[in-house]
């Protein structure tokens, strides 16, 4: 199957991490998101390992919150020893409200309100990733009126292109995100960032793209940070200790996607960085990497019930189910592909070519076009695989349905980690 904590049972359900999914939804009902605590973990201490043996002791893998973000997450990522990046104050309190020591997260996003900025920095967030000039304006005014000297690393956008989705891809001179290189524009503002005295610059920060596969992506983007990092030294005689080079390893959502050896690619990465620092004589810095889709998404897998079966005849096919673009728009927004099994039957013959569709009043709430499914009976549940990034964390309430519940499973149990919205909660802060 598509994943090693996928498999079938002696009933002929699926079963994901030794789990029957058909009883896990007759539970909890549909649609349901099912997380592998236990993958979750293999990913989280894979990752600190792997920086821990290639970069040493100063590395550290910081978990993206944004793949998918609610208080166990950020508990397990506390148990696990990792650090966060956070991209909101929505997510700054989540993870505060888990406990988690703040200290050890860096706060991004391309717009940061002033009130975002007093709110972090009130709750002790470690570090700031700043995007432009005006921004940083803000963060010191604010830390000198709170009387504070804001840990920050400067976004720099170092002009890679990494051959990935264009919605994704954010590392381009002309991304929305960063200061560029190329243009000569992070170089002034490295300047002017070391004349501010509320400010403590300890590196930079580049995110080139997400699921990236191509094994010199990192390589290429090192190429020119390191030498951006000598070439601020000499200038300016600047510490500069941390490059953080973003994230974005690749997962498998279908059979035909490649499969990345990420300790392997790390220790690529590593080796190719102590070259360089060698050639220019510095330093290596503290590295660090955000991964996000490539801790949760293969932990992931949705169920839904089916309901209507349609056949247009000579043309195509529909199985609709009761969730769709409302719990998972990743499809609607970049043709996201996924694999997609009957878990009621998923061994019986798959003779029925279909697109399988959601149940919005939107043409375009589509999970996945062209599947092979045995042909599936009004109540059975579907499953879709690798929904664990970017399902959750990106759900609405889109013609006002309720988000679904997520479930953790663990190698002996199962537990709720959060509830399903009820018809109350969507009109809760109605007026």
């Amino acid at each position: 199957m598509l994943s090693s904590n996928l498999s079938v049972g002696e009933n002929g359900h699926l079963y994901f991490r030794g789990h029957d999914t058909v009883a896990l939804a007759r539970e909890y009902g549909t649609p349901l998101y099912l997380l592998d605590e236990v993958r979750i973990r293999e990913n989280m201490r894979m990752y600190r390992r792997a920086f821990q043996e290639s970069f040493g002791p100063a590395a550290a893998p910081l978990y993206a919150s944004k793949a998918n973000c609610f208080k166990r997450i950020y508990e397990i990522a506390k148990e696990e020893g990792m650090g966060i990046d956070v991209v909101s104050s929505g997510e700054i309190y989540t993870a505060l409200q888990a406990g988690f020591p703040l200290e050890q997260a860096y706060f991004h996003s391309n717009n940061k309100t002033d009130w975002d900025i007093a709110f972090a920095m009130d709750h002790r967030v470690g570090h700031f990733v700043v995007d432009n000039r005006e921004e940083l304006d803000a963060i010191a005014r604010i830390a000198g009126e709170k009387g504070l000297r804001q840990k920050i690393l400067l976004r720099l956008t170092p002009g890679i292109d990494p051959h990935t989705y264009e919605a994704v891809a954010t590392g381009k001179v002309d991304s929305k995100f960063g200061t560029a290189i190329e243009t000569g524009q992070a170089r002034e503002m490295v300047r002017y960032t070391l004349s501010l005295p509320t400010i403590d610059l300890q590196g930079f920060h580049c995110h080139v793209g997400s699921q990236v596969f191509g094994e010199d992506v990192y390589e290429r983007t090192a190429d020119i940070m390191l030498t951006f990092i000598k070439d601020c030294r000499d200038e300016f005689g600047a510490a500069l200790p941390v490059l953080d080079l973003g994230g974005g390893y690749g997962v498998r959502y279908v059979e035909s996607d490649g499969f990345v050896d990420i300790p392997a690619a790390i220790a690529r990465v590593a080796a190719h960085m102590k070259a360089v620092c060698e050639r220019l004589g510095m330093e290596m810095p503290a590295v660090h990497m955000e991964p996000g889709r490539s801790i949760v998404a293969d932990a992931g897998l949705t169920l839904y019930t089916v309901g209507t079966v349609k056949k247009i005849t000579g043309y195509k096919n529909y199985v609709s189910i009761d969730g769709g673009m409302t719990d998972n728009p990743r499809y609607a927004l970049y043709g996201s592909r996924y694999t997609v099994y009957l878990a009621s039957r998923p061994e019986d013959p798959a003779t029925l070519r279909c697109d399988v569709v959601g149940r919005c009043c939107e043409s375009g709430d589509i999970i996945q076009p062209d599947v092979l499914l045995p042909e599936p009976k009004r109540g059975e549940i579907l499953a879709v695989c690798t929904t664990g990034a970017y399902n959750y964390s990106m759900a609405s309430n889109y013609n006002r349905l309720p988000r679904p519940a997520v479930v953790m499973l663990t190698e002996t149990g199962h537990y709720l980690a959060v509830r399903r919205e009820s018809l109350e909660d969507l009109v809760r802060n109605d007026v």
